[in-house]
């Protein structure tokens, strides 16, 4: 049976931890949780009590899967729909529509490539450095890439992984084009935004978005923490993949997780 097929193998944590005040896109509404009901709030007769909080967040916050209807372009998303919503979200291509993942994930380890622990901040990662990182693995229709670029090891320090004056690196246009080439499910990095984000430019030009989410129906996958995927060495893995189907919305939060098979002798 399956669960004797995973019996000791590695359960590997993808998501950044949430948390008031970690690095965000500063176009979204920021993360913030407090507990609304503290124990001792409430008491009951046999002395029980229950803590509780409120948590606002954007779909956009941490890691987290951007639906098709995210971007439009002229006026369309995916599949030439009119991107026409109202106060309640979008009726079709909102995240809700995601179907769960579980299936083979490929890492690109792009850093490996270039013998760096993290690539320089606003390096635009070229499709020479994908095919490299891709030596000996074959990517089939249907697979979910992540590209590692070592951003992770940035987290605890917020300015400079968000990027806003020194830039982050990322998939350029032509690396973007290479993936919807292959036909994967999606394609996820480090990131705020996965694409590269050129010096002093900050959202300005997205076309990796517009490629994959308009064109090509790809969803990606932003704020990964891949640093423990990039150090255990794995190439290949299961991932499962299952954001929270927020009816309508244009994103949500995600716990990607990655499987490694159990060694053998270990």
């Amino acid at each position: 049976m399956l669960w004797n097929d995973l019996a000791g193998a590695t359960v590997l944590d993808l998501a950044q931890p949430m948390k008031t005040g970690m690095p965000q896109s500063p176009n979204h509404p920021p993360f913030r949780m407090l507990l609304e009901r503290r124990h001792g709030d409430m008491v009951r007769a046999d002395g029980g009590s229950a803590a509780n909080e409120i948590i606002i967040t954007g779909g956009h916050v941490g890691t987290h899967v951007d639906a098709l209807a995210h971007v439009s372009q002229d006026g369309l998303v995916h599949g030439g729909t009119p991107a026409v919503a109202d106060h309640r979200g979008f009726t079709e291509g909102g995240i809700d529509s995601f179907t769960p993942y579980v299936g083979r994930g490929v890492l690109l380890d792009v850093a490996a490539v270039h013998g760096v622990p993290v690539l320089p901040a606003g390096y635009e990662v070229t499709v020479d450095d994908l095919e490299r990182a891709a030596t000996g693995l074959e990517i089939h229709p249907g697979d979910v890439v992540l590209i590692g670029t070592g951003w992770s090891r940035h987290w605890d320090e917020p300015e400079r992984f968000i990027g806003a004056r020194d830039g982050v690196p990322g998939p350029g246009a032509a690396a973007g084009k290479w993936l919807a080439g292959l036909g994967v499910r999606a394609a996820g990095g480090e990131t705020i935004a996965f694409e590269h984000l050129a010096p002093g430019k900050g959202h300005a030009l997205l076309p990796v978005h517009r490629i994959l989410l308009v064109e090509a129906g790809i969803n990606i996958i932003e704020t990964m923490r891949l640093l423990p995927l990039l150090e255990s060495g794995a190439r290949e893995f299961l991932l499962v993949l299952n954001p929270l189907p927020i009816v309508g919305a244009t994103g949500a939060p995600v716990r990607p997780l990655a499987v490694l098979p159990a060694v053998a002798g270990a």
